[in-house]
C-alpha cells in the first residue's frame, strides 16, 4: 500500500513536472519586496515593464543546479530585450553555501536569500524547488513551472511575453 502511494505521488509529481500551468491574462502577480545578496533592494512593483522569471531553487536541489546553466543563457540571451532573472534561494539553504554558488558559477542575474520564507509565502508558499513563475510585463504571471520543462516552449513563451 505505501509502496502504491509513493507511485501514485512519483506519476503526480511526473505529471506536474511535463506542463507549466498557464494562467489567464489577469492573474497578477503577488506583491513582495527583497534584498539582493549584493544588497540591491526590489519589489514587485520595480520589475514591472520588464519580463521577469522568479525562480525559487536551493544549492542542494539537483534539477535547481542542472538548469542554472540554461537560465544563465537565457539571461545572457534576453537581458538587453527586457528580461530580468531573480533567483530565490529557499529558507532552508544556508547563506554561506548560496554565496559560494553564486560566486563560483559567476551567476549574472539577481540572486536573494529567503532567510524568513517572505517571498515564497508571497508566491503561495512554494516549498518544492525548482519552481517558476514568469512575470509579464504589466506584472501578471504568465506561467508557473515545476520541476523540469520543455525549453523550446519555454522560450517561445518568454518571446512571446517581451513582444507583448
Amino acid at each position: 500500500m505505501k509502496l502504491l502511494r509513493l507511485f501514485s505521488i512519483f506519476i503526480l509529481g511526473a505529471f506536474l513536472t511535463a506542463c507549466g500551468e498557464t494562467f489567464s491574462s489577469s492573474t497578477k502577480a503577488p506583491e513582495f519586496s527583497f534584498k539582493s545578496l549584493n544588497g540591491d533592494s526590489y519589489s514587485s512593483e520595480s520589475l514591472k515593464g520588464r519580463v521577469t522569471l522568479v525562480k525559487f531553487w536551493s544549492t542542494d536541489c539537483t534539477t535547481c543546479v542542472a538548469q542554472m546553466p540554461d537560465n544563465i543563457q537565457y539571461y545572457n540571451q534576453y537581458h538587453d530585450q527586457g528580461f530580468d532573472l531573480i533567483a530565490v534561494a529557499m529558507k532552508h539553504d544556508p547563506l554561506d553555501y548560496v554565496r559560494n554558488f553564486t560566486q563560483s558559477r559567476q551567476l549574472p542575474f539577481t540572486v536573494v536569500s529567503d532567510h524568513d520564507g517572505a517571498i515564497a509565502h508571497a508566491f503561495g508558499d512554494v516549498r518544492m524547488t525548482p519552481t517558476v513563475f514568469l512575470i509579464d510585463k504589466k506584472g501578471r504571471v504568465v506561467k508557473r513551472y515545476l520541476g523540469n520543462y520543455d525549453q523550446a516552449a519555454f522560450k517561445q513563451t518568454l518571446e512571446k511575453a517581451l513582444a507583448g
